[in-house]
């Protein structure tokens, strides 16, 4: 299909994909989100849309010896990202608390979903490991820092992909929980007062801006991370290990799911 020739929503065509996903890779897919900034609310104009998948195969594929796929890349163009992951390959990054999963699980756009998906996502709920997480969001806001937001111009949506780990950090750290995805939630309950004026305009700046588009460095907000870049960094380093390390349960909801 040429897009040119498809005159429905962005949301019909995705879902056309997916059907073509199922019927040409002999999948069921179980849930199917957005994700990126669509998905966490500062998308600009010309955003594409990450749409991500978590499916099964037939039971027999798993039974073979051989070494098996467990991803699907389906598309990627100027508008659409779609890709995804076997629902084995799902479980084995929730056993090890793989935050992105988690932003997956929780996605506040999502384009279908199944029962199945439900008890996957209740059960992994239970091997979300803090420490893990504020790990990855750190790594996350520290690279991005360091590599996009020290010139005197820089891409505004780049304070984004910083201010929304730290905010989730503050967010775990808290309430010992995965952080929501929606990056106005996190700014309106972690985000220091003083700071949201800063924010607020700069989002609306974004919103407005092409992806490639840059402008003057906020050197307010680069002190108010680098200051909570060290103080997160510190808190991370001294906290206990809380993953959780049994498979009994994930090895069991996986075959549950097979025999359905």
């Amino acid at each position: 299909m040429k897009y040119k020739d498809y005159h429905g929503t962005i949301e019909n065509l995705i879902n056309v994909k997916l059907d073509e996903i199922e019927e040409q890779e002999n999948v069921k897919i179980l849930h199917a989100v957005e994700s990126g900034s669509r998905a966490w609310g500062f998308a600009s104009p010309d955003s594409d849309y990450d749409v991500r998948f978590i499916y099964i195969r037939p039971m027999e594929y798993y039974l073979g010896l051989q070494k098996k796929k467990d991803f699907i890349d389906w598309e990627l163009n100027e508008i659409l990202d779609i890709n995804g992951w076997d629902v084995s390959k799902a479980l084995q990054h929730f056993h090890k608390s793989n935050a992105t999963l988690f932003e997956w699980s929780n996605s506040p756009i999502v384009y279908r979903t199944t029962d199945e998906w439900e008890r996957v996502k209740r059960t992994a709920s239970e091997y979300f490991c803090c420490k893990s997480a504020m790990y990855h969001y750190y790594g996350t806001a520290n690279k991005n820092y360091y590599e996009f937001l020290l010139e005197g111009r820089v891409k505004y949506k780049k304070y984004f992909y910083v201010l929304r780990p730290i905010l989730a950090c503050k967010w775990i750290e808290k309430r010992q929980c995965p952080p929501p995805v929606l990056f106005d939630r996190l700014v309106q309950e972690m985000l220091e007062e003083d700071m949201r004026p800063v924010v607020e305009g700069l989002l609306q700046q974004k919103t407005k801006m092409i992806e490639a588009e840059k402008g003057p460095r906020i050197d307010e907000l680069n002190a108010y991370i680098q200051e909570n870049l060290t103080a997160i960094k510190m808190k991370t380093e001294a906290m206990e290990d809380d993953g959780k390390r049994d498979w009994e349960e994930i090895n069991r909801l996986f075959i549950e799911i097979l025999h359905k």
